[in-house]
């Protein structure tokens, strides 16, 4: 409870009123609240089946996931979880190293909801991605080997990233800042090389959508070393070149991406693409696209967008990824609007805001760059005021 209260920057009477807002039925004074709240975070007590579902709506998320049952026999609930469940199957496991199988059924369940970043709800997902995560480390209460202590850690940190990332996604920047370091924590303690890069990835991302290119920079900077053999180093050099292109050194924005593609491809090609944390030559072009965009390169940016597109569709018109799309489509404005047709810079534009799954901090970005184009070249045409008001609805209140 304190945790999840600090992550979201209340105070305990800030949580009391949260209470109070999520709760339909008549609560005890503020002051009585505040007690209880006081000896709940303390531990001198635990919240009774009346005020467990409030204090779980609080934090978004639902009761039994913010207040698991004490001490579960956890073999059982996380097989069961990752739905390996039949009878065969458990009966199988309890013969065998249940543990061993345990953390099995961890690393599957861990991978699918990296794989379900790209087009799962985020909201729906996040909830999911937390409870697992306290699932996980609750296993470290109980007994285990130094290597099943580190695998623990592992597959904690990769959900703790994927949980920072929805954070983000979701506006709650706090939050997601709270989440990535503890990953980053997790990763050092578990001596992963790979979970600390993409915790410096993150940190670069963040910088970037909030304006602080030479912050981004740095965040590279200091994992780069140490991950040049690995995936995730392709995706930091490309943040630094996003970087670099705002910052205008193209020259050091080209040498960027010439550094993500020489890592790229020296890298064995991933077993599966659709895993969040896992990089591929057309997630390289999504990040060129956003590159030569910045830099002015319209055609390759132009050329850059469409493939980005197409990669991302499949042959029946369904979308892979569709924050990717929805980028790539804000791309095409931009050259639109540069080579005059601010018609099809609209539809572009327009288009990018209707998908069912995005990046708030990311998509609000990209498109308060491309207002920048419209305003500056049609500041007073009655099609740029319609893209500012569609704008202005999807940012926060």
């Amino acid at each position: 409870m304190r945790s999840e209260r600090e992550a979201r920057g209340w105070s305990q009477a800030e949580a009391v009123r949260a209470m109070r807002a999520k709760s339909s039925h008549n609560l005890p004074t503020d002051s009585t609240l505040l007690r209880n709240w006081r000896r709940w975070e303390s531990g001198e007590s635990r919240p009774d089946e009346f005020y467990a579902p409030i204090i779980a709506a609080c934090f978004d998320t639902v009761t039994t996931a913010f207040f698991p049952k004490a001490r579960p026999n956890r073999d059982d609930e996380l097989l069961s979880s990752t739905g390996m469940d039949t009878l065969e199957f458990i009966g199988r496991l309890r013969m065998s190293d249940v543990c061993g199988a345990t953390l099995d059924a961890l690393r599957i369940t861990a991978e699918r909801l990296c794989c379900e970043y790209p087009c799962g709800d985020a909201a729906v997902l996040h909830a999911e991605g937390t409870a697992w995560l306290r699932r996980i480390t609750s296993l470290l209460d109980g007994r285990l080997t130094l290597a099943q202590h580190r695998e623990v850690l592992v597959l904690a940190g990769w959900v703790a990233l994927l949980v920072g990332c929805l954070d983000y996604d979701l506006g709650r920047r706090a939050a997601a800042e709270v989440t990535r370091r503890a990953a980053t924590s997790l990763g050092h303690e578990a001596e992963h090389v790979e979970i600390v890069g993409w915790g410096a990835e993150m940190a670069a991302w963040f910088a970037l959508t909030q304006g602080n290119y030479r912050g981004a920079i740095e965040a590279v900077d200091g994992v780069a070393a140490s991950t040049q053999r690995l995936g995730v180093a392709v995706q930091l050099s490309a943040q630094q070149a996003k970087a670099w292109a705002r910052l205008g050194d193209h020259g050091r924005m080209e040498a960027a991406l010439s550094e993500s593609r020489a890592i790229l491809q020296r890298l064995d090609h991933p077993a599966n693409l659709d895993n969040h944390f896992v990089v591929d030559p057309e997630k390289l072009d999504f990040y060129a696209m956003d590159c030569f965009r910045v830099a002015g390169d319209d055609r390759r940016a132009e050329a850059y967008a469409r493939r980005v597109i197409r990669s991302a569709t499949a042959p029946d018109g369904t979308v892979r990824s569709p924050m990717r799309v929805a980028e790539a489509q804000l791309t095409l404005a931009v050259v639109a609007v540069r080579d005059g047709d601010l018609e099809r810079a609209l539809h572009e534009a327009l288009r990018a805001f209707d998908g069912h799954r995005r990046s708030l901090p990311s998509l609000l970005w990209i498109a308060g760059e491309t207002a920048r184009e419209m305003i500056g070249r049609y500041p007073g045409d009655p099609r740029t005021r319609t893209y500012l008001d569609r704008l202005r609805s999807l940012s926060p209140s």
